[in-house]
């Protein structure tokens, strides 16, 4: 659609969002409880403090554990979606992470699936009841999507994505639209409208971005479900950062269509939406009910690829002399920026659980030209030169955020091209992930690989500067999932003394690094797949959870 233009200035554009907000958050019953002046660094237990049992008990079991009691009627859709309003409202209270509740609508729904259920005896469909959480400018009919620019507030949707009729026509019931970026373009979010959302586990943190509203909000069990959206690391950011599961779907698996954002039907560089969870099962239940209604039948682009059941053991496949293990390729380090030493512990921690291991083989795999990959993708990010950003930021007036001018002027990348260095960047591409291709099926040819979500656990707010260790799939399209190894950054983690950084960036992240910033950070790490893997890589990750006893629900 065709974005009108708010001439308001920033300021009052602002105020008139966050008193919207506020009256959301009011309206909710019972009443959402109010929070201290003054709050500590890890807010993650004041939840518990401060809602009832009930409450508790419901936002803290995961997707699966719902739906089953939805399913037959032990707990009813309005008990769930009222619990789950209560602990969003007060998570926003807390984070900043949420950009409206929906508590009318939401119950609205509620009431009409129990009633169904208990007239039929029967569900509407694998999702009924459950509520569902969205990122705010995937569209939603009726409501405002401005994608984190004030100029935009004002336009509202005339109808849902398709992915949210899907979803609506699986039983779901949305409740809660999470906060986003300035540009919807940072590994952070914040916006001149909502301000910043930060990290429950540390405040000081950044909650990661773009899809950071639906971070926070899951780190603080305000969901157990969210949709966001990846073109550089945006679902699997705040997973990291927030210790949830995070798909990154290999592109034109999921539909596209109904997403506010500049660039639209840019295909240099394709982006994803797809799942936050609190639980391993939620991103198998989030993508089977999607694919299993065959959305290629609406959305053209679509490969009509149907999803795997990933409960089956198929990853150890018989090869004539037993089981054929499971290879599992462990790139610690990308080359270009080493990750901190959290993340280091956590990928060694796993990796000594699991070498051992009768079924899983533990194989290096070094990196391939990372830096030649972040120099081909933040070529193609901004085929305008970022005009089409810059002018919705200074419509209003707002100031240009400091992740922002990062990516659009700090980029020697970011130029305007023309139609041939777009072919020229676009060969460079292709090249590039044929020999990627190559370099993955070598002599050792592995299943997964296993990798940093990040080059640390959630940073300060504005540094989080390094796209690299996420942005490398999005340029291959490979599906890559986030998970929580249940262990988290502490004092023990020492500076690496004497240290000498290979580049700007290392140096960079070498400096953010200080024990101290970081106590209490989740420790995530990434699995990841081939193209049209994605089930393989879910399937994987359930295995290797088993074996290593890592949390499969947050």
């Amino acid at each position: 659609m065709p974005y009108k233009i708010n001439h308001k200035p920033w300021r009052d554009v602002s105020a008139a969002m966050l008193e919207h907000r506020k009256q959301t958050i009011a309206a909710v019953e019972p009443a959402v409880p109010g929070v201290a002046d003054s709050l500590p660094l890890n807010v993650t237990s004041i939840p518990r403090q401060l809602l009832p049992s009930e409450v508790i008990e419901i936002t803290e079991s995961p997707s699966e554990l719902l739906i089953s009691r939805l399913s037959t009627g032990k707990l009813s859709s309005t008990a769930v979606v009222t619990a789950f309003l209560q602990r969003a409202g007060l998570a926003s209270k807390l984070t900043n992470c949420v950009a409206e509740l929906l508590p009318e609508r939401a119950l609205t729904r509620a009431k009409y699936l129990d009633d169904y259920l208990s007239k039929h005896r029967q569900t509407i469909g694998p999702l009924h009841g459950l509520p569902i959480s969205v990122k705010e400018h995937v569209e939603m009919a009726g409501l405002d999507i401005n994608a984190g620019f004030a100029a935009w507030v004002g336009n509202v949707a005339t109808s849902d994505a398709l992915i949210l009729k899907l979803l609506w026509n699986a039983g779901c019931v949305f409740y809660a639209r999470t906060t986003e970026p300035q540009a919807l373009m940072h590994l952070e979010t914040d916006n001149a409208i909502y301000g910043t959302t930060t990290n429950p586990f540390n405040t000081n943190l950044t909650a990661g971005g773009s899809s950071g509203g639906e971070g926070a909000l899951l780190g603080l069990r305000g969901s157990c479900l969210g949709i966001g959206t990846d073109i550089g690391g945006s679902i699997r950011s705040p997973a990291a950062n927030n210790g949830v599961f995070g798909l990154r779907p290999t592109s034109y698996r999921l539909p596209l269509s109904g997403l506010a954002a500049t660039m639209l039907g840019a295909e240099h560089i394709v982006p994803v939406i797809g799942p936050l969870s609190t639980s391993l099962e939620g991103i198998n239940l989030f993508m089977k009910a999607l694919i299993d209604q065959q959305p290629w039948l609406y959305e053209p682009s679509l490969v009509p690829l149907p999803w795997k059941d990933t409960t089956e053991d198929s990853l150890l496949r018989k090869d004539g002399t037993g089981n054929r293990k499971l290879r599992i390729g462990v790139l610690s380090d990308d080359g270009v920026v080493k990750p901190h030493p959290p993340i280091l512990r956590g990928i060694q921690t796993l990796v000594s659980a699991l070498q051992s291991h009768p079924d899983i083989e533990i194989i290096p795999f070094p990196p391939y030209k990372h830096a030649e990959a972040w120099r081909i993708i933040s070529s193609l990010y901004f085929a305008d030169g970022g005009a089409e950003e810059k002018a919705a930021i200074n419509a209003s007036g707002e100031a240009i955020l400091p992740l922002t001018e990062f990516i659009l002027t700090q980029n020697p990348n970011v130029k305007e091209l023309s139609v041939h260095e777009v072919w020229k960047l676009t060969q460079e591409r292709e090249g590039y992930k044929a020999a990627y291709t190559r370099h993955w099926n070598s002599d050792q040819m592995v299943d997964v690989i296993l990798t940093p979500a990040g080059p640390g656990c959630a940073p300060p707010h504005d540094c989080a500067r390094y796209w690299g260790y996420t942005s490398q799939w999005n340029l291959l399209d490979y599906p890559s999932l986030v998970f929580p190894t249940g262990l988290q950054a502490g004092l023990e983690d020492k500076v690496e003394e004497g240290y000498k950084p290979r580049n700007e960036e290392d140096g960079y992240n070498y400096e953010l690094y200080k024990p101290e910033t970081y106590v209490d950070a989740p420790i995530s790490l990434q699995l990841v797949g081939r193209r049209y893997e994605d089930e393989k890589v879910v399937e994987a990750l359930r295995m290797i959870s088993e074996i290593a006893g890592l949390p499969l629900k947050n």
